[in-house]
């Protein structure tokens, strides 16, 4: 056998593979009579029609199945020969076939050679958040808002409230246009952006107020809509009162005291809050790592990364794009994440190979048992099967050696705590 290797970039290869009769004619030989076995030609009892006539009517499919099983066959020895590092499966591209020679061409994505940078020095700030008692207190509330009523206020609406009215549409005239009319329209001014200018002249009003509202449009040259609020009712949410009794209500049992309840919810918070740290301060350090490294990356890797994002996009839809989604745009707007979480791939193995990092059945099992503490229902052993099953050893295997890239990483850069206030968010 004859191989000829070119690079066609950094991340793309062609090999050309020769093989002579005697390489290829027993494999030829085993297809043609397996042809003849199954092929009826009119005229010929079943397996009797001429080998020349065989060749003739089914050579070209013949040869193709030939190319492919000797491709498929040959393309791995020569990757393990020349120590290639395949980022795809080889295409084949091409072949010629004639009775001494058999030629196939074939192509495929690589990993690119790289030298990662030294990263000891980078500086990284994490947010180390802190939960007050005003932050618990805020949980629960939201919590709470669940198990709450609503009640009619004769006060100004606060901007927590539901402010309901008949809405008209103002004409360029300034006169009312009855055929653009909502009767008893509900403005949750807590949902509405602070900006939003119902929210901004709805705030502070009361029932049996008339209002008119200008939002400004986009395009300058377009004149503001006009609109006319007529105020009937301001809805105001009356959170019930924390007890014991509520709280077995609200968590099936799971706790009996408003005092256990209350720790239970500043342990998810820090529990929540710290998970958050650690994903940020790892998108900080990818980020900084792809921007130092900006290592090219295969297009089968940047492809199988796109498909990712675009499922995981049609998931939080519900399955699928609606109808008037425009699927090839939003796949190409999310080539260039694609690509970041190819670039991050690479320098994670990169890493693990100069660290020599594996992973062995005695991380398997400290990872089981690390999982089963973290739940009182979960069993060790149970889970230490389920993840050394074919269906599930792959992926655990991946996780643990994340975990021990990013420890490796982290022990070698320097990272500052910067204690942050958690952000402010609403059911």
């Amino acid at each position: 056998m004859q191989k000829n290797i070119k690079n066609v970039s950094e991340t793309e290869q062609e090999v050309e593979i020769i093989l002579s009769a005697e390489e290829f004619g027993a494999d030829y030989n085993q297809e043609l009579e397996e042809a003849k076995r199954t092929i009826q030609i009119k005229g010929f009892r079943k397996g009797h029609a001429p080998a020349s006539l065989i060749k003739k009517l089914a050579g070209p499919s013949i040869e193709a199945n030939i190319a492919e099983k000797l491709a498929s066959k040959h393309f791995g020895e020569i990757v393990e020969a020349e120590n290639i590092k395949p980022a795809s499966r080889a295409q084949l591209i091409d072949f010629t076939f004639t009775p001494d020679l058999l030629t196939i061409r074939l192509s495929y994505d690589i990993h690119p050679e790289f030298e990662l940078k030294d990263y000891s020095a980078y500086p990284f700030t994490r947010k180390s958040y802190s939960i007050t008692d005003e932050d618990v207190q805020r949980e629960i509330n939201l919590i709470l808002k669940g198990h709450g009523t609503m009640i009619t206020v004769d006060k100004p609406a606060a901007a927590t409230d539901t402010v309901i009215g008949d809405v008209i549409h103002i004409n360029a005239a300034g006169e009312p246009d009855e055929e653009q009319k909502t009767d008893n329209h509900h403005f949750n001014l807590e949902y509405l952006p602070e900006d939003n200018p119902f929210r901004k002249e709805l705030t502070g009003k009361k029932a049996g107020d008339v209002i008119e509202v200008t939002a400004d449009q986009k395009d300058a040259d377009i004149e503001p809509t006009r609109f006319r609020v007529t105020i009937s009712e301001i809805k105001r949410l009356e959170l019930p009162e924390l007890t014991d009794e509520l709280v077995k209500e609200i968590t099936g049992g799971r706790f009996e005291s408003v005092t256990d309840f209350t720790s239970d919810v500043r342990i998810q918070l820090t529990q929540h809050f710290e998970a958050k740290s650690e994903e940020e301060l790892l998108e900080s350090i990818s980020a900084k790592l792809i921007e130092e490294n900006p290592v090219p990356a295969p297009k089968s890797m940047v492809e199988s990364f796109s498909n990712m994002l675009v499922e995981n996009a049609k998931r939080q839809m519900g399955g699928n794009f609606p109808k008037s989604f425009d699927d090839a745009q939003f796949r190409l707007a999310m080539k260039p994440n694609a690509e970041k979480h190819a670039q991050w791939l690479l320098i994670s193995q990169k890493i693990a190979e100069l660290d020599k990092l594996t992973v062995t059945d005695d991380d398997i099992k400290a990872y089981a048992e690390k999982e089963a503490g973290k739940n009182a229902s979960m069993n060790a052993e149970d889970l230490l099967s389920t993840y050394l099953s074919a269906e599930f050893r792959d992926y655990i295997t991946d996780t643990i050696l994340k975990e021990k890239i990013y420890e490796i990483i982290k022990s070698k850069i320097t990272i500052t705590e910067e204690v942050t206030p958690i952000p402010v968010h609403h059911a």
